[in-house]
């Protein structure tokens, strides 16, 4: 049932030269070291790059599909060119410019790409270049999404037929929602806009329904009883019940909102 994948094992060595054109598909590099040599062109589809250290390197055109880097040290290394289809990264110091030089071009391999630098940098406590891939992840993840139900291209087509079309058409809108209501969990100022719109539809029913929307004191007591209402601080006699356990449902859900934002803020570093 089972065949060997032929994996060449690459252990304890040094590059010496520059490298340019050459087959190393299917390898497993242990402790590979090298420091300020070009790799131009090179194919290391599928290879396993583990405890390795290449310093200052540059990479023109190379190949990494289906590359897995672990505990790898990347640092002050460049990529040009290069094509990082499916690689995956745990542990590994690379800097953040990989995200503008190197991404995926389909929406969908771009989403995973990011994720798995997301979490790589996680790993590292490095909170800043985290955060620019979770950027760099919901960009594309919206942009897989409205293809996913809208696009006409052969590959979303052929994958997304009849009720899955429907299915991941919610999916984007839910994503559109959220992403409005709170940026997907990564932006305070979406949510303190949300926030004060909330406030303001408050103010306006506060003045319309339960006062005399002709005069502007209505509308100015309004005001200064709607952050009071929505903190659940004043509850107006006159007020029905469902109303206000609406109000206190958006609250709770707002300050579940920012705790989270707050939370993975400071889980980040």
């Amino acid at each position: 049932m089972f065949t060997s994948s032929n994996r060449i094992r690459v252990e304890d060595q040094l590059v010496t030269g520059n490298l340019e054109k050459v087959n190393l598909i299917n390898h497993l590099f242990l402790r590979l070291g090298a420091k300020e040599k070009r790799f131009t062109r090179v194919d290391f589809r599928y290879s396993i790059f583990d405890t390795c250290y290449l310093r200052g390197c540059v990479f023109d055109s190379c190949d990494f599909t289906g590359c897995r880097f672990l505990g790898t040290s990347l640092y002050g290394s460049s990529f040009t060119g290069c094509k990082f289809d499916y690689a995956i990264f745990e542990k590994t110091i690379v800097d953040t410019d990989l995200l503008n030089t190197s991404c995926p071009g389909h929406e969908n391999l771009k989403m995973r790409f990011a994720r798995s630098l997301r979490m790589n940098f996680q790993q590292l406590g490095d909170a800043q270049s985290a955060n620019r891939a979770i950027e760099i992840e919901l960009q594309a993840t919206e942009v897989h999404l409205k293809k996913a139900w809208s696009s006409n291209e052969s590959y979303y087509r052929a994958k997304y037929k009849s009720w899955h079309r429907a299915k991941v058409f919610f999916q984007w809108l839910d994503f559109k929602i959220l992403d409005w209501v709170w940026g997907n969990g990564e932006s305070a100022a979406k949510l303190l806009r949300s926030v004060v719109l909330v406030l303001l539809a408050i103010l306006a029913i506060d003045a319309i329904v339960f006062m005399d929307p002709w005069h502007l004191k209505s509308y100015a007591d309004a005001l200064i009883r709607s952050p009071q209402i929505f903190l659940g601080i004043l509850t107006p006699p006159n007020y029905p019940g469902w109303y206000l356990a609406l109000v206190m449902s958006v609250r709770l859900i707002a300050f579940g909102f920012f705790m989270s934002i707050v939370i993975k803020r400071f889980n980040r570093r």
